[in-house]
């Protein structure tokens, strides 16, 4: 048996998603979720990782939610566009949180981990949102993450998300910047692009079965 080829044992039994939040402001605890995507990674031959599905909510703001004015101006949402086609905070996790968990299950992997670009921002958010919405499956742990801006700035030396892009060989569109759908495409790009250029890294770890050998 050859080197070990499954999303489950590439990254110890978790499946990497891409999670992007929009909100109204920079406090989790007190400013609206108003959008998020999440972006799946396949897993292909050789350990090659490549951009998957996408899944995005647009999200109405929970009672009493906070929203900067400065915050709106920069994601560019109106919360109260009656074309918004926005749904309940515990509604939008509740489907998101399906698809994550069908996914876990389809890559034998025990529990998912938020990918993100200053992913502490978007994990917070997150788990407000959840405990706000007393969801109690949480596919994702609670705590762990996977920061592109810490890995772009290894890989790229560059912390700046457009900026990484470029490093990366991606091109970034201004005009579709701050939609969560664009930002977590985007990162999912950058996040493939370090882990595929760290393969061989990864491959020299794991040791190669002998010819006769029964304890695989």
């Amino acid at each position: 048996m050859g080197k070990e080829t499954s999303m489950s044992s590439r990254f110890r039994g978790f499946l990497p998603v891409v999670v992007d939040v929009e909100t109204g402001g920079f406090n989790s605890k007190t400013d609206a979720l108003l959008e998020v995507a999440a972006v799946f990674v396949d897993f292909g031959d050789g350990g090659i990782l490549t951009r998957g599905e996408t899944i995005r909510y647009h999200v109405k703001p929970f009672e009493g939610a906070n929203m900067e004015p400065a915050s709106l101006a920069v994601n560019g949402i109106d919360p109260h566009h009656p074309l918004r086609p926005a749904i309940d905070e515990r509604d939008a996790l509740q489907r998101l949180f399906r698809a994550i968990r069908s996914a876990v299950r389809a890559n034998d992997c025990q529990r998912a981990i938020l990918v993100g670009h200053n992913a502490a921002f978007d994990l917070a958010f997150m788990n407000e949102a959840i405990a706000r919405s007393d969801i109690k499956r949480n596919p994702f742990h609670p705590f762990s993450c996977f920061d592109t801006a810490t890995l772009c700035g290894v890989a790229f030396g560059q912390t700046v998300l457009a900026r990484a892009v470029a490093a990366a060989g991606f091109e970034w569109d201004e005009s579709s910047a701050h939609s969560a759908a664009y930002d977590a495409e985007i990162t999912a790009d950058v996040f493939c692009e370090i882990v595929n250029r760290f393969q061989p890294v990864f491959d020299s770890t794991i040791p190669q079965a002998r010819p006769n050998d029964t304890s695989q």
